[in-house]
This record gives structure tokens, sequence and C-alpha cells, in this order.
């Protein structure tokens, strides 16, 4: 059973809703970070369907991790639920339309003896920290980040803007767009948390050594920007810090870094000043 040292969930924005959250049940762990196209009417009950499918998950997978045996088949049944639940209220012109779904990048973890499995969607983290001090980390995060940061560097240079901006600019809405109405077209479900189950097909799955007093921190993209956008430290600083100080200075950090030192996105460009920060910080 996970011990939780720390967690923490920030919002990007105060305005804006938090579509981030972290959850631990037993031997089982969770970070969720959703999105939705901008401008998407909510139709779930939320100010944000992101915030409603990520609340939506953690309910889900609270109540059901405890019983499961495979990371895979939990996440099938809870995006099963989580469809069926969305059809039940959503208009029926939004029941298909991948568009104006709302998506979620995501890291499900469980400890199994001395071994740990990851599950990861998308470009959320986890940092796990051996008795030794050593750290492996596990996703596809730290790749994805080169190939956002680089997208998002040309279309705030195409529209002249900068990230507190960029999310409303047309050349970005195109952009966009394009990219979700590929993946619909494609037939291939985005390998994402959202309303079509096969979607686990595509789950990347990993281990870890897991001895007794093992240290796993998993992090939202806002989160491990730390250390795969702004490379204010590595990942070992990034737990030592979390270990000795908690979660909280490493969030201000964060934001210290966006609001001061880097508000124009011209040393690290990125489509948000300030992304949704949430990460949980636990002892096996």
């Amino acid at each position: 059973m996970f011990t939780v040292l720390d967690r923490i969930s920030w919002p990007g924005h105060p305005d804006k809703p938090n579509e981030d959250i972290c959850g631990v049940s037993g031997d089982w762990a969770w970070v969720i970070d959703t999105s939705i196209f901008p401008g998407t009417k909510p139709v779930m009950p939320a100010k944000s369907d992101a915030t409603w499918l990520a609340r939506f998950a953690d309910e889900r997978l609270s109540n059901l991790a405890p019983q499961a045996q495979d990371g895979a088949a939990l996440l099938r049944h809870v995006m099963e639920e989580a469809c069926t639940a969305y059809r039940a209220i959503a208009p029926a012109e939004r029941h298909d339309d991948f568009v104006t779904w709302p998506l979620g990048a995501m890291t499900l973890v469980r400890r199994r003896g001395d071994l740990l499995d990851a599950w990861t969607f998308g470009d959320t983290t986890a940092y796990v920290r051996r008795p030794d001090g050593t750290v492996v980390t596990l996703g596809d995060a730290p790749g994805l980040r080169d190939a956002e940061s680089s997208m998002a560097a040309e279309l705030m240079r195409q529209a002249g803007s900068r990230p507190t901006a960029i999310l409303d600019e047309p050349v970005f809405l195109a952009w966009l767009g394009e990219r979700r109405e590929r993946q619909r077209k494609s037939g291939i479900p985005a390998a994402l948390l959202s309303f079509n189950p096969d979607a686990v097909d595509r789950l990347r799955h990993e281990t870890a050594p897991c001895e007794d007093g093992t240290v796993i921190l998993l992090a939202s993209d806002g989160f491990s920007a730390l250390v795969d956008l702004y490379g204010a430290m590595d990942a070992e600083a990034v737990m030592e810090a979390a270990l000795t100080f908690g979660l909280e200075p490493l969030v201000k950090l964060a934001r210290e870094i966006e609001t001061e030192r880097d508000p124009d996105g011209r040393l690290y460009p990125r489509f948000k000043a300030s992304d949704d920060t949430t990460a949980i910080l636990l002892r096996a």
C-alpha cells in the first residue's frame, strides 16, 4: 500500500477550471491531465467537460482499483463507463464527435511485490527513486515535449503571439483542428483517456523495481516542465527537493519561471503561460 507523502494540484490560471487530478487507492495511484478543444461548450455537469472527465475517472479508479489485477483492463472499464455516462447527457451530435471530446493524458501505477507497473497515455510522467538514490523516468513526456515546444515556437512566430494569447489565434485553432480531424479520419484511437475504450490497446506499459522505501512522483506536464522544458533541474534533483521541501516550492518555481523569467515564451516556447500543475509523491 502506498503512503502519500505530499500532493498538489494548481490550476494554470485562477479564472479557469483545473483539468488535472491525482489519486491513490491501496497499491494503485494515478495522475490525469485532461484538455478540450478551446471554446467547446460544456455539456456535462462541470465548468469544463475535461474537468468532468478527470473527476469521473478519478472517482471510478478510486472505487475499482483495489479489486483490479491489470491496468489496461481497469482503464478500459473506466473508459466504457465514461462513454456511457457522457452519452446519457450529451446531445446526439456530440456522441461521436471526437473533435469536441475531452481527452486526457494519464499515468497509472500499481505496486506488485517488488515491481512497479506503469501504464501511460500521453505526456504525464512517473519518476521512480530507488532506496539507493537512483531515479528512473517512465513515460513518453520528454520526446513529446520537444515536438510540442517546437510547434509552439513555430505557431507563435506565425501569429506574432505569446503563450498568454496563442490558444485564441486562428493559426493555432486551425492546426489543432486539423490534427484532431486527422486522428478521427485515421480510424485509429488516439492514445489518450477518452470515450473510445479501444485506446487502451495503445497504452505504454513499463516496469521498474519497487522495493520497500521506493519513492514515486507522478506528475502532469505542468509539473514535469521543470525537468523536460525549463531544465531547472534533473529528475534526481526534483525528487530530492520534493522529499526535502515538499511539492509546493517546486510548483512556485515553475510559476516564477513562467511569469517572471519567460512570460513571452521565447526561452521556453509553450502553448500556455502556465499549465495546470499536479503531482503526487508516494512511498512504497
